[in-house]
């Protein structure tokens, strides 16, 4: 390599020729710069260091679309993250994306995926009933775009564009999501010293205010649904599975998850563990003649497994959003009867909506959906309430049952 005795300038560049062999001429004005002279005439700028004791060489750009001022603008930034203890390589942006795994967490301990590892190992997974959502929404949204970055580097900036990637496709409800486990991961960040600053500096939500939704299936089309569901659905055991969740106002998740040993035919019950709540604690639904039957009928479908509504192997249960993506395909058939569009969800809201409409009290009715209650209530009320529970969902199925008969006759 040769030395750059004197100082580089526009012109000097423009008239370095190429010779027989390759050429690297440093930059005496800035340390670790060097203009590259290739033997067919191009020029490329690049920026040597040492990083732990190693040599490494990095391509800043080719000259003239680099110029010499960005090109020694490019080598300065670099200086600087060595001063602070970063390898600029990994202060680049990502090129192509990389799931979370061992082998991308075990080098730098400064970088997104050891910081997205230690995030979920020792903070999610510990405080959050279902890890894997996190997990998924790291490994999908954000790791592929800072793949191998330094999570010193990456700039406020950069989480706006990136969030304004989710929100352009569409997904403004995914990119609040995202944008809230972003703020708790580097706040964690700091907290374990991976990273100083947070550049997670957002002064509104990027996907905008949600709206909770507010469908619920009126008196016409709950006959309806309750007439035509066989003929709408297009699986075989989704018309049970409808018919439960609606008769007994639970979780779609609840019942993916249910295993046969919670549920008492004889007691005419079932018992929701903890494990299984959406607030962590679980509580027992009182069953309805019509709901034991639904139940006993996916019994038979589930063939000898475990688990209520297993998946096509049978040793464990299905993904709750399967019951939502088959609600999904199906809404064109229910359309044709008189059904709009609607999610699983929708049917416990339809429920609460109708319990109120019989005159179940408030406090049972919220019981029967199990809604987190205030801790002062928690704490003090310890009456389990079963037998207004009871009452209410048999007051429910009642109601549904003449809905599903007068539709028939009429």
């Amino acid at each position: 390599m040769e030395t750059g005795l004197t100082r580089l300038t526009k012109v000097r560049v423009e008239r370095l020729r190429p010779g027989p062999r390759q050429r690297d001429i440093s930059d005496p004005e800035r340390r670790g710069l060097v203009l590259r002279i290739e033997p067919s005439g191009s020029k490329l700028w690049l920026f040597r260091y040492k990083f732990e004791g190693k040599p490494h060489r990095l391509a800043l750009g080719t000259y003239p679309g680099m110029s010499l001022a960005l090109a020694r603008a490019e080598a300065q930034a670099h200086r600087n993250l060595l001063d602070r203890g970063v390898d600029p390589r990994t202060a680049r942006r990502a090129r192509r994306p990389a799931p979370l795994s061992g082998a991308a967490v075990s080098g730098n301990k400064n970088s997104i995926e050891f910081l997205a590892h230690e995030f979920l190992e020792r903070h999610v997974k510990p405080n959050r009933r279902r890890p894997e959502y996190v997990q998924r929404i790291l490994a999908r949204e954000v790791l592929p775009a800072w793949e191998g970055r330094d999570a010193r580097t990456i700039t406020p900036r950069e989480v706006i564009e990136l969030l304004d990637g989710i929100v352009a496709r569409g997904s403004r409800v995914m990119a609040n999501r995202v944008a809230s486990l972003l703020a708790q991961m580097f706040k964690f960040g700091i907290h374990r010293a991976i990273v100083e600053n947070s550049p997670v500096m957002l002064l509104y939500r990027p996907g905008g205010k949600e709206r909770p939704r507010a469908r619920a299936l009126s008196e016409e089309e709950l006959k309806a649904f309750l007439q035509n569901l066989d003929d709408a659905c297009r699986f075989q055991r989704l018309p049970h599975v409808l018919r439960v969740l609606l008769l007994t106002l639970q979780r779609r998740s609840e019942l993916a998850l249910a295993e046969w040993r919670e549920f008492d035919f004889k007691g005419k019950a079932w018992t929701i563990p903890d494990t299984h709540a959406k607030a962590g604690k679980g509580h027992v639904v009182p069953l309805s003649r019509w709901a034991i039957e639904e139940i006993q009928k996916l019994k038979v479908m589930a063939d000898g497994s475990r688990y209520v509504l297993p998946s096509a192997e049978k040793t464990a249960p299905i993904d709750p959003k399967y019951i939502t993506r088959s609600v999904a395909r199906c809404l064109k058939r229910f359309k044709k009867h008189g059904v709009a569009d609607f999610t699983p969800h929708d049917l416990r809201r339809t429920g609460r909506t109708g319990l109120a409409r019989l005159g179940v009290k408030v406090d049972v009715a919220e019981r029967v959906l199990n809604h987190a209650r205030e801790r002062m209530e928690a704490t003090y009320d310890v009456h389990d309430y079963i037998e207004e529970k009871r009452e209410a969902l048999e007051k429910w199925c009642e109601h549904l049952l003449g809905l599903r008969d007068a539709q028939r006759s009429g």
